[in-house]
């Protein structure tokens, strides 16, 4: 069982809703990257989400495209993210870490170096935002052999077709992008976010986590209620963007902290 799979069967256990947290690597310094994970678990992160910093990441509103350039600024590459997990890993060995972001830099790696690499640093798996589930059969199983679990997005958009490829394909969990449009957008219909996870689930066994959109407490609490886990990013970087860089860690420290007790009040 992966490490992604123990921490949502926790969770079940528990009764707990898992918090799910992103930060692009290198943002907003490449020495901050390892005291911001640790901040993040430490305010009660159950799964942390590391931006792989990208040129053209399509999928991400202004909030996380600006969190890309800053960290292309400092020449960040997957080579480095990889070392910053390693890191991460020498202090926790528990919290799972999936790297998130696009197809490009991977096919540029080639798929095998990158999973042997994503293994050896301790990552337990990637979302490929633009890696759709019937094009990476192979990748999904070369993942998976390795203990790594690849992740697949599900939009309001993904059609019946679209759900079963990522229930047969998919591990880990599933994401649920409650917004049609990119991260840090609009306001969540949660009634209609509790429908579409309703349907999701006749088909996708796996824990399912909803993002894009979630900006504070009321909100993550109300879509705990349909949800296994709930998604935050682009607010954790505003809060960033709004903090000086040697306060960052406690400030995002103190946001997550809020989240999760909302969580944990339901």
């Amino acid at each position: 069982m992966s490490r992604i799979a123990q921490t949502f069967a926790a969770l079940k256990e528990q009764g707990k809703t898992g918090l799910v947290t992103f930060i692009t690597a290198g943002d907003p310094a490449p020495e901050l990257t390892v005291p911001l994970l640790h901040a993040l678990v430490a305010g009660g992160a159950d799964v942390l989400e590391l931006g792989v910093p990208f040129s053209d990441p399509m999928a991400e509103g202004p909030v996380i495209q600006r969190a890309c350039e800053r960290a292309l600024t400092f020449g960040v590459s997957m080579t480095d993210v990889f070392a910053q997990i390693a890191e991460f890993r020498k202090t926790n060995e528990h919290t799972p870490v999936v790297l998130m972001g696009y197809a490009n830099p991977i096919e540029r790696m080639g798929q095998s170096e990158f999973v042997r690499r994503a293994k050896a640093a301790g990552a337990d798996g990637a979302i490929v935002v633009d890696y759709p589930p019937e094009e990476c059969e192979a990748f999904a199983a070369e993942m998976k052999a390795n203990g790594l679990d690849l992740i697949f997005l599900l939009a309001p958009t993904s059609t019946v077709e679209r759900v079963k490829q990522v229930a047969r394909h998919g591990s880990g969990f599933s994401y649920y992008v409650s917004l049609k449009g990119v991260t840090g957008a609009g306001g969540i219909d949660t009634a209609d976010v509790a429908k579409r996870v309703a349907a999701i689930r006749e088909h996708v066994k796996l824990p399912i986590g909803v993002g894009f959109g979630i900006r504070d407490a009321a909100t993550a609490k109300s879509v705990a209620a349909v949800a296994d886990a709930v998604v935050i990013g682009s607010r954790i970087i505003q809060e960033l963007e709004n903090t000086p860089k040697e306060q960052g860690p406690a400030a995002v420290r103190a946001f997550v902290a809020g989240i999760r007790e909302a969580l944990d009040a339901r």
